[in-house]
């Protein structure tokens, strides 16, 4: 009779453990925030821009994933927001489109937190034209269209500033806007645009300031189609990895992280972009 009572209570404590979800503890570990973690061979969703993120991501997909036990599910955007929206709502692991400056200030208008992981290459911002061949070139009251997320907006205007076409506030550096222009002598009429816009309103205006992804998008080559093309060294816009607080220690994560900076990557980057696009680790 004590042995039949011991095998009863064995059926209700696993029946109790399934109801809770215990037949999970087979497929995932408690973390330390208590938490779980998924299994190392589960799908990583990264969300990217199509270019260059996409096909670096791809490359790292086809020729790198499979040998370091990775499982990558590439999903693209062609905008600069849903990428971290739905990364906080948990549709996606991690994304990798963004620099820094660009995530602090979208954490901070969305009130949300990410947490960056890696930098991975840099896409210098570009002036470009349909009109002339020279930024000297520029006419009086031409219009300049701009990105106008308030990150790249101040980036750009300080590429005009660096190349001379106007000046700056001392001290406004990359946290420029268009009331802290100082200078502007030819009179130019700024025009800002949602970033991936801004290839096609090149028909419109004289010029336009175009983010390097986008640029490359749209069949420009910055090195070359470019009127000034900002530099690389000491650039604090690498693009890299990111992904929100509780996955920061995802192995997947981490190995991701590893690849994207690795020296397979690395070639790539120079083989393919020919310094459009440059590495962010040396």
């Amino acid at each position: 009779m004590r042995r039949l009572l011991g095998v009863v209570a064995g059926l209700i404590l696993a029946g109790t453990l399934t109801a809770c979800g215990g037949t999970q503890a087979t497929t995932s570990a408690a973390t330390p925030d208590g938490g779980s973690s998924p299994k190392t061979d589960a799908p990583l969703k990264v969300g990217v821009n199509p270019v260059p993120h996409g096909q670096i991501l791809k490359f790292v997909k086809d020729g790198l994933a499979a040998k370091a036990g990775l499982n990558l599910e590439i999903v693209e955007f062609t905008d600069y927001v849903q990428p971290n929206v739905q990364l906080d709502e948990g549709r996606l692991d991690a994304n990798y489109f963004q620099h820094i400056p660009y995530l602090e200030e979208f954490s901070k208008g969305k009130g949300i937190t990410l947490s960056w992981v890696a930098p991975v290459h840099i896409e210098p911002l570009g002036l470009y034209s349909k009109k002339i061949d020279d930024v000297t070139k520029l006419a009086k009251g031409a219009q300049v269209a701009l990105p106008n997320d308030a990150s790249n907006l101040g980036r750009a205007l300080k590429l005009l500033a660096d190349n001379g076409v106007i000046t700056l506030k001392e001290g406004v550096g990359v946290k420029a806007t268009e009331r802290d222009v100082a200078g502007n002598p030819k009179e130019l009429q700024f025009k800002p645009l949602e970033a991936a816009q801004l290839p096609r309103s090149l028909q419109d205006v004289d010029a336009a300031v175009i983010n390097g992804n986008y640029a490359l998008e749209a069949g420009l080559q910055p090195a070359t189609d470019s009127l000034v093309l900002e530099k690389g060294d000491d650039n604090p816009y690498a693009n890299g990895l990111v992904t929100v607080p509780a996955k920061v220690g995802d192995p997947r994560i981490k190995k991701l992280a590893e690849l994207l900076q690795g020296p397979e990557v690395k070639k790539y980057i120079q083989d393919t972009y020919k310094g459009a696009v440059l590495p962010a680790v040396p």
